[in-house]
């Protein structure tokens, strides 16, 4: 710098090529460096999917991608997982029908503890990738290693129509505090005439108990629970059936007023309906899950169509 000085170059020159340098410098860098990707909303730069509950939003990890029919974006394989799993990816149209296909999430020892449907995010009659989300709950006593299915919906029940996706996760047991409610299924042999026709009444119905997390809206959670039909293999082996979950059918919302509880529902296949004595069991199911909460005393269904015969 001192023969700079010397040569007649002044400070404000000096200043000037050293900013200069600064900026063409920066410049050339920015240009060439590959962009880190942003995770908002669960976008990567506008064009791939991020997993929700993936942290690191400075690489989006790949999805878990099968035969070019389906990718899945969360949850990663491997990944541990707790209570409320949500399943984000996208899968080519025919995987669909009527906007959705099942799940299942299966426990160490092959049992199912939770089942869902996946709906579409977009038009489904197509054979491009659609997106797709879905939503399951469950509990686990200890942490364990569980596989999700996503299964290629198959009206036709023939075998070489199926197909399905599986991912190992690890189940984790929820940890902070945790309630007992009961869920109530039915079970035909204990509502009978005694010729042996089934009555279709109250008097089948058995509850189950389940763990979940505490919360601040548990009747919700009993209900969303119910619906995705977690019936365990001893439990089935007891007679205990269901015919949730249903597709495309969940829960949007709930208030309590005066002890009548009002569950909004959305039903877009009308899988709610059918003959009077399988539309009363699924609404007594719901209604006495609802009724184990003393605040509630009456149950109301929305829209009013909802489990009519």
């Amino acid at each position: 710098m001192s023969n700079i000085f010397k040569k007649g170059v002044s400070l404000p020159v000096v200043i000037i090529i050293i900013l200069v340098v600064i900026v063409v410098g920066s410049v050339i860098y920015f240009s060439t460096r590959q962009a880190l990707p942003i995770c908002g909303d669960g976008l990567c730069n506008g064009t791939e999917t991020c997993c929700s509950c993936h942290t690191d939003c400075q690489a989006c990890p790949p999805p878990t991608e099968y035969k070019n029919l389906i990718r899945v974006f969360c949850p990663l394989s491997n990944q541990g997982v707790t209570s409320s799993l949500s399943i984000t990816g996208e899968a080519r149209g025919y995987w669909f029908f009527e906007a959705t296909f099942p799940i299942k999430l299966l426990d160490k020892n092959g049992n199912i503890i939770a089942q869902s449907f996946a709906q579409a995010q977009g038009e489904w009659m197509t054979e491009d990738f659609v997106p797709f989300s879905a939503e399951i709950n469950f509990t686990v006593s200890e942490t364990q290693n569980g596989t999700l299915i996503l299964e290629k919906d198959n009206p036709s029940d023939l075998p070489e129509n199926a197909d399905e996706l599986q991912i190992p996760v690890i189940l984790k047991k929820s940890e902070g505090l945790t309630q007992t409610i009961k869920l109530y299924y039915y079970n035909p042999q204990l509502d009978k005439y005694d010729s042996g026709n089934i009555l279709c009444s109250r008097q089948g119905l058995v509850a189950v108990e389940r763990q979940i997390p505490a919360t601040i809206t548990p009747i919700q959670d009993a209900i969303k629970l119910l619906i995705t039909g977690p019936l365990t293999a001893a439990e089935k082996s007891q007679g205990i059936t269901t015919e949730y979950p249903l597709e495309g059918f969940s829960l949007k919302g709930a208030s309590l007023n005066n002890g009548v509880l009002a569950l909004e529902f959305e039903d877009p296949n009308n899988k709610s309906g059918g003959g009077s004595c399988r539309v009363g069991i699924l609404w007594f199911q719901i209604e006495a899950t609802a009724k184990q909460f003393p605040e509630v005393q009456s149950v109301r269904f929305l829209p009013e169509e909802l489990f009519q015969p």
